[in-house]
């Protein structure tokens, strides 16, 4: 069989492919054949920097993000493959936003806070290392979900917040053919906070169409002492009523850990990243300002994929205990970002939350 160069893996690096790697940033910003490093000194961001150079001598490695502004990081003329993004924002992770449009649809597959997108949604870094995310020292974000596409993809990136910023960004990809079953990556941000009480906190709602669930990235904020992981996952799919097709048995028990990710030697938190599950980040109370404990989770289905026919919907129960051996509801600061396939066209998202509904405080 003759390799698209649309999913390469390490059992298929030596067959040649017809496939064309091509490359989007600040200093090629059409991803253009031979169109690197053009930028003209008196047009670039670093051009002073470069004077004594001159052109092609790092003149443009990154863009501003003005306040309140959307810029388009990637237009592309498929048929292609989005295979790795990085980039690193500087601050305020949850104001700025990322949007993925495929194909000409008017309404974004992905809209997310950019540390959410990349499992670090509490604006502090936590190293990050598994196969479809990995965050690395400097707060370096990236991705490696394949986003295959027939017509077009477009990557753009909203500054919600008052201060402008500044973004540097590669995205690496394949022009290509794209087989008819090929489906299209999509993301979605929700936040409970907090949690009304006695209610499950959504992470996925109203899709149509046919497809796979691929991944959970959450930011668990508690507000009580005491466990909070007791609540179970549940998956709805293809007319399911009342009662889910599949049920976990508790929140640690879907990110694969077990038993309150304690390590029984010390009695605290363990944390650990994996290249399908973790409990990446544990931020603890300082004694002062910073009073509640944080988590932040990630579980891959990568060779596990939730398949769906027509529909589904996710959500998963904040638990913790009270006296006398009783779950108790949570009210917790919980945000979720939900990784999924399917078909187009797929539905218009929820608004996402106004900046004060976003914010990490």
């Amino acid at each position: 069989m003759a390799n698209n160069g649309l999913f390469n893996n390490l059992g298929n690096l030596w067959q040649l492919s017809d496939a064309k790697t091509r490359s989007i940033c600040s200093e090629n910003p059409t991803g253009g054949k031979g169109m690197g490093a053009m930028c003209e000194l008196e047009d670039g961001v670093s051009g002073f920097q470069a004077r004594e150079l001159g052109k092609g001598w790092k003149v443009n490695p990154c863009m501003h993000l003005k306040s309140g502004k959307t810029v388009v990081l990637a237009d592309i003329e498929g048929p292609g493959c989005i295979n790795h993004i990085w980039l690193t924002p500087d601050k305020k992770w949850r104001e700025k936003i990322l949007r993925i449009y495929w194909d000409g649809q008017e309404h974004p597959s992905v809209e997310c806070p950019v540390g959410d997108f990349f499992a670090c949604g509490w604006e502090e870094y936590a190293p990050v290392n598994s196969l479809a995310v990995c965050v690395n020292p400097g707060r370096a974000f990236n991705c490696y979900w394949q986003m295959p596409f027939k017509k077009r993809c477009l990557i753009t990136m909203e500054n919600i917040g008052v201060e402008s910023s500044t973004l540097y960004f590669q995205i690496d990809y394949s022009l290509t053919d794209v087989p008819d079953d090929a489906a299209y990556f999509h993301a979605q941000f929700h936040r409970s906070n907090p949690l009304p009480y006695m209610q499950t906190h959504t992470i996925l709602d109203g899709v149509e169409g046919k497809g796979h669930y691929v991944g959970t990235y959450m930011c668990w904020g508690v507000n009580n002492r005491g466990w909070w992981g007791e609540g179970e996952i549940k998956f709805y799919m293809d007319g399911d009523g009342e009662y889910p097709t599949i049920c976990g048995t508790g929140t640690e028990d879907y990110f694969c850990g077990s038993y309150n990710f304690e390590n029984s030697a010390t009695h605290q938190y363990e944390v650990f990243s994996t290249p399908y599950s973790g409990l990446c980040q544990v931020i603890k109370p300082d004694g002062l300002y910073q009073s509640q404990t944080r988590f932040g989770l990630y579980r891959w289905h990568i060779t596990d994929p939730i398949r769906f026919e027509n529909d589904l919907r996710v959500d998963i129960q904040a638990l913790g205990w009270r006296s006398n051996g009783r779950y108790l509801p949570l009210q917790d600061d919980i945000s979720s970002t939900a990784f999924w396939y399917q078909t187009l066209p797929s539905k218009p998202f929820p608004v996402l939350p106004s900046g004060n509904d976003l914010d990490v405080i």
